[in-house]
């Protein structure tokens, strides 16, 4: 007797394409570990702040300034960059590779934890990284490859080459650009040195922050400025062109960098500009002496219009044989002279 057949006809199947919906969901990483969560805290923080508090003591511990200290709190350095109250943190990295890890560790690169893939072969730099860690006091995990796979995957780094070591970073926190004149200003105070601040106008190249940082410490400017948007942050690059500098360096961030430097303006602090096409040679700035935000502008593009006419005066570096210099040079060439002729003022006969 033949079969029965069914009145919906023959089902078609997956051919096994529908397999790995069945599968297991792998560990997700923490909320603080992804890209996003920065910018989400940092939106709910705003909107805590705009909506009306129903306890008048927690409204105005909201309003208060982000950088003000708690009543008998410690006040904190005019120098430590990376643990300032109220400042604005970016995300973390995860920096791959056994030497760059190394190097890292060996640099205090500010870090959370340590990625140790199993059964990884005997390795020296893999036994330093693992001690300077534990000296640090940093967590020590160890994962599968696969798991550290899925990790450089979530940070923007698939098929990363890690050799089984990988080390996540903290959050670099910005101060907030009126902290930073405030902390300029007490250090002047103590040394007599009047406030240098090093601006950047959408510099995109992290190893131009990492370089104009460099130069900002070996010449004793009391912190940089960047803009939030269209601009290099400090990361992993930046870090580790700054040789370290970062760790100690104060940088701020402004929403709106046009904004900032005319509210600087308004404390009594000159803007100067650097352009190739500045109507006053660098040598002949009558503002170095007193205190100054130097800005530089982009790789290509310069000063932006809004920036170049908040400035007091542009200043220009003579050059022969280059169209132009880059950010970072520019920021080394103008800090050296400023500096020069700041000594050369306390000098006995000046």
């Amino acid at each position: 007797m033949p079969a029965k057949k069914s009145k919906k006809g023959p089902t078609k199947g997956s051919g096994g394409k529908g397999k790995r919906s069945l599968e297991g969901k792998k560990g997700t990483l923490p909320a603080e570990e992804r890209h996003w969560y920065s910018e989400k805290s940092r939106r709910s923080t705003k909107n805590a702040a705009k909506s009306p508090a129903k306890n008048p003591a927690k409204s105005s511990a909201k309003q208060a300034p982000t950088g003000a200290a708690k009543p008998g709190a410690p006040t904190a350095p005019p120098r430590a960059a990376a643990a300032e109250p109220g400042a604005r943190g970016g995300t973390p990295d995860l920096l791959v590779g056994r030497n760059p890890v190394l190097e890292a560790l060996r640099a205090g690169l500010p870090a959370k934890r340590l990625f140790l893939a199993n059964s990884l072969d005997q390795d020296q730099r893999i036994t330093e990284a693992a001690r300077l860690a534990g000296d640090a006091g940093l967590e020590v995990r160890e994962v599968s490859r696969t798991e550290l796979d899925r990790r450089c995957d979530s940070q923007g780094q698939p098929g990363a080459a890690h050799q089984g070591l990988a080390l996540q970073t903290r959050p670099y926190r910005y101060w907030n650009p009126e902290d930073l004149l405030d902390a300029a200003r007490s250090t002047a105070e103590e040394t007599g040195v009047p406030p240098l601040i090093v601006a950047l106008d959408g510099v995109t190249d992290p190893h131009n922050l990492g370089a104009v940082a460099r130069s900002a410490a070996a010449f004793g400017a009391h912190g940089l400025l960047i803009p939030e948007r269209r601009a290099a942050g400090v990361g992993i690059a930046a870090w580790k062109t700054s040789a370290g500098t970062l760790a100690r360096l104060p940088v701020a961030q402004a929403t709106n960098l046009t904004r900032t430097l005319n509210g600087y303006k308004s404390e009594g602090v000159f803007v100067a500009g650097l352009d190739g096409g500045g109507e006053t040679e660098l040598a002949a700035l009558d503002v170095a002496a007193g205190p100054l935000v130097i800005v530089a502008g982009s790789e290509g593009k310069g000063l932006s219009r809004l920036v170049r006419e908040t400035c007091d005066q542009i200043a220009r570096i003579p050059i022969s044989g280059a169209e132009s210099l880059n950010a970072s040079v520019a920021a080394g060439v103008a800090l050296y002279e400023i500096t020069r002729r700041r000594s050369a003022s306390t000098q006995p006969g000046h």
